[in-house]
């Protein structure tokens, strides 16, 4: 008998259909899979040498802290000070982590109390839902509708029943609709936060994705006594597989959050820690480059859309494009299901994210030129 607290959560959509695309595949089909946003350009060679030289070490194979060693520390906040005009102090304010998957996990086991809710942006990241429910708290969605723009309507929010509402997930750039953050925004979800005492938790791994302006909620003044932020050089320094995230916000919060994280897990490898921190001395070249890569990419994305007959905004950011269906399909998983049996092609539904995402899809910019190219010939077909 399984745990009750994984009653209603199913198996991630993605972790299903990679399966079904193995055994198309053990078929012969040779899909072409342009919906999982796992970057494939490697990181910085810079980043690999020093791990490498790190790693060859005998010394650093030893358990670490918890909260980071202090170098890493120190990288994040001058990370911030360089790209978000932030001020964190390095000892108390900054929190290294496995990746901000975890973070988001860390976060709900902390706050939530059972019965607790936590609001839910729809469409949204899956697992902010499925780690409310886990930590024994009741995800209530918010809608993010297109004609809005994709933010959050806080007025109509303002009028429901808040009472119970302990958390806020935030996340701009919107995956999965790209939206950039508007002017305005983060202050008025500080606002609303301060105003019905809910801790606002944003996360923003996709602010460098070919997006000129990096924007982080800590910039708002007062931010860090209602918020925690997350981050992860996941796609910013296409390190997804290395799993180095990090969580910010005041002394108070971050100690919160150590005292369940340190009876979870221990801290991660040195050498790891310390690429890191390489990483993060990179200059505009390395986001310039590799952003002109996705920009490459995106136009043939856009090609696809159109063979399709797909909407899209052409200021969206981030490492996906986002886009609406004809209307005579019933919904995304029809035509993303047309496409992976009639070509081969796999492109994601935007049902998965929520409710407003059924007529929409995704597709990731994570692939080489080539494989866009063949996509847009299968598709043609």
């Amino acid at each position: 008998m399984i745990a009750k607290r994984l009653e209603g959560i199913s198996e991630y959509y993605f972790s299903q259909k990679l399966r079904e695309i193995e055994s198309l595949n053990k078929e012969g089909k040779n899909i072409i899979n342009l919906g999982i946003g796992s970057p494939d350009l490697p990181p910085h060679p810079d980043v690999i040498r020093t791990l490498q030289e790190e790693a060859a070490k005998p010394t650093v194979h030893g358990y670490q802290g918890y909260k980071g060693i202090p170098a890493l520390r120190q990288a994040f906040a001058d990370w911030y000070k360089q790209w978000y005009q932030v001020t964190l102090d390095p000892d108390t304010e900054v929190l290294p982590l496995l990746g901000s998957k975890e973070g988001i996990m860390h976060i709900c086991m902390t706050y939530l109390n059972e019965g607790d809710e936590a609001l839910i942006p729809d469409p949204g990241y899956p697992t902010y839902g499925s780690a409310v429910k886990l930590a024994g708290g009741k995800p209530v969605n918010y809608l993010l509708q297109e004609e809005k723009n994709w933010y959050p309507d806080l007025e109509a929010l303002a009028a429901t029943d808040l009472s119970k509402v302990k958390l806020m997930f935030v996340n701009y750039p919107h995956m999965p609709t790209g939206q950039q953050v508007s002017a305005g925004l983060f202050e008025n979800l500080v606002s609303f936060a301060k105003a019905h005492q809910i801790l606002l938790v944003h996360d923003n791994p996709y602010s460098f994705i070919l997006n000129d302006n990096p924007v982080s909620l800590m910039s708002v003044p007062g931010a860090k006594e209602i918020a925690l932020e997350l981050n992860s050089l996941s796609k910013s320094h296409n390190m997804a597989g290395w799993r180095i995230g990090m969580l910010c916000g005041s002394k108070e919060r971050i100690e919160e959050v150590l005292r369940f994280k340190s009876n979870m897990d221990s801290g991660m490898f040195m050498p790891l820690q310390l690429a890191a921190v390489k990483a993060l001395s990179l200059g505009a070249d390395w986001y310039s480059d590799i952003n002109s890569i996705y920009a490459e990419r995106r136009a043939k994305v856009y090609q696809i859309l159109d063979l399709l007959n797909c909407r899209y905004e052409l200021t969206q950011v981030g490492l996906f494009v986002w886009a609406k269906i004809p209307d005579h399909y019933e919904d995304a998983y029809v035509l993303s299901d047309e496409i992976l049996y009639g070509a081969n092609v796999f492109l994601t539904p935007g049902g998965i994210f929520g409710s407003q995402g059924n007529r929409h899809i995704r597709i990731s910019l994570c692939g080489d030129l080539s494989r866009f190219e063949q996509a847009i010939t299968r598709i043609s077909k």
